[in-house]
């Protein structure tokens, strides 16, 4: 019982601390420019 319990609260803690460091990690946003030609027999009509 006790062992469920450690493993449930370590579960929560870095659960936590993930979103913790997703809320203020400092990711920049992606600045590479994609530009792809797609012909026009695959577009569907």
């Amino acid at each position: 019982m006790r062992a469920g319990l450690w493993i449930v609260v370590a579960v929560v803690v870095v659960v936590v601390a993930s979103l913790v460091y997703l809320m203020t990690a400092d990711v920049p946003a992606p600045t590479h420019h994609v530009e792809q030609v797609i012909p026009n027999d695959r577009l569907g009509r």
